[in-house]
This record gives C-alpha cells, structure tokens and sequence, in this order.
C-alpha cells in the first residue's frame, strides 16, 4: 500500500482559526483581510496566547475516536494523537523535524515526498504567522473575490517559506474564515470550519470537516475543549526514543533466512497469522498490513471502519482495520499488527496468482532485511546484530511516508526516487516530472500501453528507454523507462521524480537498514542480463475461461494480429490455458526473441479463431 493509502490524521486546529489584524478598513490587501479577521475573532486577545491544548473527537469511515492536541504557538512546534479504532498515531514538528509514530510506537523521521512543505505550511499556521511575520516568513498575493451559495468570500494565497501555496476564504459578512484549501502531493483537500466559540476572549472553530472530494471518506474533528497558555514541557515536542523489540526469534537466534518466489518482479512471502497459515503475501518496501476479507474471514479477524485507500490506479476503496496477534516469517514472530482488510481481486486477476495479504514497512522498520534477487531468498536480521562487512555501495535515503527515497538523477536530470519492491517496473518517472522535463519529445516515446496494475486498476504509461539512472553513486544503464499517465493516484506526485521498481533493483541483492536509514546495493548476475519490455504489445489478466487481453499497443504485435481487447486466450501453441500460468506466458513474452512467433486460440465473443503472434522489439 503506497503513501497515499495512508490514513492521513493530522489536526490542524490552531491553523484555521481567525486570523490577525486592525479595525474595519477597506481591505485593499491580503493584509488588510487579515486584520479584518483578527478584529473579528479577537482582536489583541490573540497576542497574549502562547500555548494551546485541544481535546477532541474525529469521526471518519465510520469510526469515532478522541484526538489530542499541543501548540506552541510563539515556535510552530507541535505533537497530535490520535485514537481510531485499532489505530494510535502521533505526528509532532520540534521546529525541524516532523516525526511520526504509529500503532506499535514505532518512529520515523519524515523528510521525503512533500513532507517538509506540509510540515512548513502546518507550522505557519500554528503559529499564527497570519499576524506574527516575525514567526514565519511567507508570501501573499492580493485577495480575490469570490461568491458561492449567495455569500460572498475574500479569498487569500500564502504561500509560506518552505512550504507550498493554500487559499483562505474568509467570509465577509462575519470575517471569520470558512475554509482552508491546500494542494498536496495527490489531492486537493479543503477543511470548512464552523462552530466560532468564545476562549478566553478569542474565537475558536470547534467544528472541522476534511474533505478530498469523495465525501464518504471525509473527516469531521469535533472539540470537546480547548486550554489557553498551559505550561508545556519541551521534551513533548521532541521524536520519541525507539520502542522495546516487539519481535522474537525462535532459539534465540539473531537472523532468519527464507526463501521466496520471484513473480511478475515481486517478491512472495509465506506469513503465518496467528498461528494460522502459512499464506502467500507480497512484499512491499512501502506497504501497509494487508489480509483480503476471504482470509479475515478465514481466521476470525474482527474488523471495523470503512477508510480510504488508493495507488497507483484511479479508483478509491473501502479499507477496513483489524489487529492481529502475531504475524510469522521464519524463524521469528512480531507481535500485534494493525492490518487492513482489502480486497484483492483485481490485482489477483492481474497477477495470475493466488495471494492473501501485503506485508512490508513494519517488517522493515523492525529488521535489517537482506533481499537476495538472484538466489530469491530474504533474510532478517536483529539490527543490533547486524555488522555489514561485504563490497556494497551505500546509498542513503529519507522516509517518503513508509517508502525509503534517495536523491538521483536520470540522463542528468536530479530529482527524488522512490525505492519500491512492490513496483514490477524498472523505472517509472511521473507525470508532472516528465511534462516538467518534456521527456516525452526527449525519450521520442510512442508506445502507450498499460504498464502496471494496482489497488485502484489499470496504471498507463508511454514506454522508452532512458540512457543512465543513478540512486545516490549507483548507476543503471539503459533502464525500460515509462512515463506515468495516470491522472490520480500516487503516480501524480509533483514532489517525486520516479519510483523504481523490481526490473532495476532485481540487479542488485540490496540491504534495507531501515534503522540507518540507508540502503547497500551489490550487484548480481542478473545485473548483466538486458533491461526488456513486453514483446507482444498487450497486456493480459487471469479470467475464467483463459487470459483476457485486457490492452492492445497500437501497431504493436498484438494488433498486427487482430487481436482486440476482450478478447479470451483460450490456448498458446496448442497448450490449454488451464494448462499455463499468467505469469509464465508474460515471461515468455518478455524473453524470447524478436520474430518469434506464437499461436494461439483466441474467442471473440462467440466465435474462436487461430491467430499468429509474431514477438517485436518495442522499445
């Protein structure tokens, strides 16, 4: 599960109140609306609040649990808390670092992706830099006016120093601000508030509804109380110290090695669930606890809410949570996992393989893991066990949420590169990067095609070939490059340049020390075999009756054949498609040579007719 699919839970309350400023003028500036609002909602009341303690309710994906709250507004640092169901999360900002910590109180700093403007813009708000420059350099530009339902809204953009732009809209007729719009890294989100209360001879919103635009995930915090100028301590605002082990292995024993298989470029996993098992899973660098609801089901998980979730598709969908008691790689157990409850089934089709579940990041943050590509094994090692004593080349690397990003450069254009297990790609470069770079005309890609399949479908992509990536001082040559088209989901990410997956990093065995934060790449043999796209130009899915074509490349071998989409593969060179796996033809596809021809049994509709698949370079 991507950084998207995450539950986002952080409580801005400070942040949207009313706002600085003097008596009733005419607003001819930003400034002047401001001072507007701060009349409105206090006046010189607001100069003499130093700290702030919110105690409150949230209610989402129907779920409801209490949120608290610290402020210190002279400084913009602040910690929340929050309680959902099977989920504890809190984030705080010391003035520098914003950290995070989940469930299982484990601790990570988050600098990647769009982290740092998200902890800017926080901050400034916070801190009432609305009215208090001094605490928060930012830029405003002239008011605008607009009008909605009847009522009239000034409407003003800040952008704050090293944060991104967000929109105000003030009410004229009380002055008090109704809204905060803000464009983070996938969505646009806008939080209304309501409710003005007097505290204290301030005005305060105790009323707040979050909103991304699909409304039955929205977000409603309700204030129960708020406390003015509490003394507080410093250390409350500072990252957490790591957790005692939560994990053990069997026979005291410090490592544990286990196989696994290598299919469509992703890595498959046994797991035992609470004794349960073993299951197939994949393994994700970035990704959430995920069971499907069959497996739920199976071993009796008792599940609750209806949240959010999203990839790389475009497509959002219901997740709910349950927790588990144990969760099992070889030779050692982690105790009480949060999962999420999801259904898989279209990226089952789209594998061709039975799976259960997802596991990654809270295996990775517990362990230094070693992933050996080229004899498909994995091994965990008790990071304070670990001493690294081979040839590798470090690469360090900050949090992108759960997901590990290095700075790199493709054909010497820098940018931030996510490390992803859970991608079958080499390379994917996203849209706003590539349009930023006009890479299209540059990498004079033609090929569109259906690249990949995620929780939220189909990903499209034009397929080229770049000349070199580089992660940190490791370099790729010649890498199958695809330029995202996905207009949602995670692959829409202005802050990130690419995500690198399996077909790159599968020429490498890596070592992830999450603790460190770095990553070791040593190359293998199969670093030495050619980086190639699919030869057939379609792509396929798992269907009843056979493969369905689920995407055809215009020109490509497939339409030379007169296949379309729907169509069903009912056999290849006289094999029954009963007979053969997704993932062994598309490997076929792949490996053998251009001109290569294959046959196969086709049915359109009612009719079934023999055609020839003669393989071509595409890219």
């Amino acid at each position: 599960m991507s950084k998207a699919e995450r539950l986002a839970l952080t409580v801005t309350v400070l942040g949207l109140l009313a706002l600085p400023a003097t008596a009733a003028a005419p607003e001819r500036s930003s400034a002047d609306v401001l001072s507007r609002v701060k009349e409105a909602s206090g006046g010189k009341a607001w100069d003499a609040v130093v700290t702030m303690r919110t105690k409150a309710t949230l209610a989402t994906g129907g779920m409801t649990g209490p949120v608290e709250s610290w402020d210190d507004v002279r400084k913009g640092r602040y910690v929340d808390t929050v309680e959902l169901g099977p989920i504890w999360q809190a984030q705080g900002f010391d003035g520098t670092t914003l950290w995070m910590q989940d469930t299982s109180r484990q601790v990570r700093k988050d600098e990647g992706g769009d982290e740092r403007e998200a902890a800017a813009n926080d901050a400034y708000r916070r801190s009432l830099a609305y009215f208090f420059p001094d605490r928060w350099p930012a830029t405003m530009e002239a008011p605008a006016t607009k009008e909605e339902a009847g009522r009239q809204f000034r409407v003003v953009r800040i952008t704050p120093k090293d944060g991104r732009p967000f929109d105000l809209w003030v009410d004229t007729k009380t002055w008090l601000i109704d809204r905060v719009v803000e464009k983070a890294a996938v969505e646009t989100r806008t939080t209304f508030v309501s409710d003005y209360r007097a505290v204290q001879g301030v005005r305060i919103p105790f009323t707040l509804r979050s909103t991304n635009g699909e409304t039955k995930y929205d977000q409603v915090i309700t204030l129960q109380s708020v406390e003015l100028n509490l003394p507080v301590e410093e250390a409350r605002f500072r990252m957490p110290a790591p957790p005692p082990a939560d994990f053990k292995f069997a026979h005291d024993a410090r490592s544990t090695t286990v196989p696994f298989e290598l299919i469509n470029n992703h890595i498959y996993l046994m797991v035992t669930l609470d004794g349960k098992g073993p299951f197939r899973m994949l393994f994700d660098t970035g990704g959430a606890n995920i069971v499907t609801p069959e497996l739920a089901r199976q071993i009796g998980l008792k599940t609750e809410g209806a949240l959010q979730g999203r990839g790389v598709g475009e497509k959002s969908e219901d997740v709910a949570l349950s927790k588990v008691g144990s969760l099992q790689v070889g030779d050692v157990t982690v105790s009480n996992q949060v999962f999420a409850i999801f259904a898989l089934g279209s990226l089952a089709s789209a594998e061709g393989v039975a799976q259960s579940g997802l596991i990654g990041y809270e295996v990775l943050k517990r362990f230094t893991v070693r992933v050996d590509y080229e004899n498909s094994r994995l091994t965990l090692t008790d990071p304070a066990a670990f001493d690294y004593k081979g040839k590798g080349t470090v690469v360090p690397f900050r949090f992108n949420g759960h997901v590990p990003q290095v700075e790199g450069e493709i054909d010497g254009i820098a940018g931030k590169f996510d490390i992803d297990t859970g991608s079958r790609a080499s390379i994917t470069l996203l849209g706003p990067f590539a349009e930023k770079h006009n890479l299209k005309d540059r990498y004079a890609a033609k090929v569109e095609a259906v690249t990949g399949w995620g929780v939220g479908g189909a990903a499209r992509s034009l397929v080229a070939r770049a000349g070199t990536l580089r992660l940190g001082s490791v370099q790729v040559a010649s890498p199958v490059t695809e330029l995202s088209l996905q207009k949602k989901g995670s692959f829409t990410d202005p802050y990130v340049a690419g995500n690198v997956g399996a077909g790159v990093l599968k020429r490498f065995n890596i070592v992830f020390d999450y603790a460190n934060q770095k990553l070791i790449f040593e190359p293998n043999a199969l670093g030495s075999k050619p980086d190639v796209f699919d030869r057939s130009g379609m792509w396929l899915n798992q269907s009843e009756s056979g493969f369905e074509v689920i995407d055809i490349v215009p020109g490509g071998p497939a339409a030379q054949a007169a296949l379309r989409t729907g169509d069903r593969i009912l056999a290849v060179d006289g094999k029954k498609a009963s007979e053969l796996d997704l993932p062994g033809i598309r490997g076929r596809f792949k490996s053998e040579p251009a001109g290569t021809q294959v046959r196969l049994t086709v049915r359109s509709g009612d009719a079934t007719r023999d055609v020839v698949l003669t393989l071509k370079e595409l890219v």
